[in-house]
């Protein structure tokens, strides 16, 4: 994160907060877990799924301390920050296991312990350690992310680049009303608090239409317009960007600097306090993105989560914690990018999800001009909805994956009832991520893809084996033991 968005007083007090942590981990070592996604990409089902795993003695072949038997109880215990909302696992867990519903976005923070009581590996880290780990587990709306560049933009910068991107594509045709309002609008003249109201409504309405399922755009900041919770209607929520402005100072008293200054005061009242008492305390983070939806959408979505990723890795600063630095200037020293949704597709082109992802993010990384050091990516499904199976289709053997459909969906002219199930054919992504990036990097869009058939299914039907519920998933082990394994060893 770039030094000129905190000032001296904000590194003073993360500095605070952090030998705050740093003090209660020698009595209690514990790991902050940032837990974010772009787009309905899952980080509930996530949360809900890596806890309930842990709990429940789900099947992580794959994270070593449990294959190899060295965790000996973990339990859920109250968390640290009181005034922070409790993540509410028991209600998604419900709602997953006896609904078969999929559980409410997240639509604001929330945290949850997880407490860890383990045995090391390593015969000196025994004699040193209390073998225990608490995972403090904090889940915030991908939105607020994607404001913290924010802060190093002026009012101006902020409008030029927001306008410059509303111009171009399909947003184009999204942005029309509110660009019109705001041209018409005299910049210099009295602050109208009406007229102010107006195009704050039609710049949400263009982030909304932009965020909807038809184009899956990934760039919408700022976060809160499209979840202003009890800021719903204040000041601070009710600006919006203007095009075409001078360099000349805005006129005290002017419409602009009446948008100028509720800008700068989303700044100060929204995006500082969560990177001051939440972000900036974090150890490590995933970042979960729905890769699938762009490619189906189209160029122009993948362009925009291509945007969307350098916008949130330059967010972070992956290093090692060193005492003084986790002290003084915390670092995230691991993140994971994970695409989400990896049942929606046979499990060959899984890997083929997978490189078209790390194919974006070496992009974005590139875009940025920072190292992919502490920077993983992988393709899973934190609740597996769906099988795999193989029908004959003239004399041919066709992949398929089966699943029960949520209520309303269709395919060709069939709606379904939420109750049947059925065998869908999900289409190939290219085995030659590159081939789907050629023409994107020379300007066009990417080769033409197969037809790929984006279901949204259930969740499955949960067996219980004995008192344990098992919580299918793809990679969540995998994910567990890049996040946690270090830790535990």
């Amino acid at each position: 994160m770039p030094p000129s968005i905190t000032s001296f007083t904000d590194e003073a007090l993360i500095a605070l907060d952090n030998i705050s942590d740093r003090a209660a981990s020698l009595v209690n070592p514990t790991l902050r877990l940032g837990v974010t996604g772009l787009s309905r990409a899952g980080k509930t089902v996530f949360i809900s799924s890596l806890v309930h795993n842990l709990l429940h003695g789900g099947r992580l072949p794959l994270f070593e301390a449990r294959q190899s038997d060295r965790i000996s109880g973990t339990r859920l215990e109250p968390q640290p920050d009181d005034a922070v909302p409790r993540f509410q696992y028991e209600d998604h867990i419900s709602a997953l296991v006896n609904d078969r519903i999929w559980p409410q976005s997240t639509r604001a923070i929330s945290e949850l312990r997880l407490t860890i009581d383990f045995r090391s590996a390593s015969g000196w880290n025994r004699m040193f350690s209390p073998g225990r780990l608490s995972v403090d587990i904090v889940d915030y709306p991908g939105e607020w992310l994607l404001d913290l560049p924010l802060l190093g933009q002026d009012y101006n910068t902020f409008c030029a680049n927001t306008v410059a991107l509303a111009r171009s594509g399909t947003r184009a045709e999204l942005s029309g009303e509110w660009l019109a309002l705001a041209a018409a609008a005299d910049l210099d003249g009295p602050a109208d608090e009406g007229l102010a109201r107006r195009l704050a409504e039609s710049f949400t309405t263009y982030l909304r239409a932009c965020r909807s399922d038809e184009r899956s755009l990934s760039t919408l900041p700022p976060g809160r317009f499209l979840m202003p919770g009890d800021l719903e209607g204040s000041p601070a929520l009710t600006f919006a960007p203007l095009p075409d402005m001078s360099d000349t100072p805005a006129r005290r008293g002017s419409l602009r600097a009446m948008m100028e200054r509720r800008y700068e005061a989303y700044k100060s009242v929204v995006v500082k306090p969560f990177f001051r008492e939440h972000f900036a305390r974090l150890d490590r983070q995933i970042v979960l993105i729905d890769t699938l939806q762009a490619i189906n959408r189209g160029p122009e979505a993948v362009q925009d989560l291509e945007r969307a990723l350098a916008d949130v890795l330059a967010c972070f600063r992956p290093g090692s914690n060193g005492f003084l630095s986790a002290l003084l200037g915390r670092r995230i020293d691991k993140v994971l990018v994970a695409a989400t949704k990896a049942d929606h597709l046979h499990h060959e082109s899984h890997d083929r999800l997978q490189a078209i992802t790390r194919r974006i993010v070496d992009r974005a990384i590139h875009t940025i001009g920072m190292a992919g050091a502490g920077i993983e990516v992988m393709a899973l499904a934190s609740v597996r909805a769906t099988r795999e199976a193989t029908v004959n289709q003239n004399g041919e053997a066709l992949p398929v994956i089966v699943g029960t459909p949520m209520a309303g969906e269709t395919i060709g002219n069939e709606r379904f009832d939420g109750n049947r199930k059925t065998a869908v054919f999900p289409g190939d992504l290219p085995t030659d991520p590159q081939s789907f990036f050629r023409d994107l990097e020379a300007g066009g869009g990417p080769d033409p893809l197969p037809d790929l058939n984006i279901v949204r299914f259930r969740p499955p039907l949960i067996e219980k084996s004995g008192a344990t519920i098992a919580m299918p998933h793809i990679r969540l082990d995998r994910a567990l033991q890049f996040l946690l394994g270090d830790r535990l060893a």
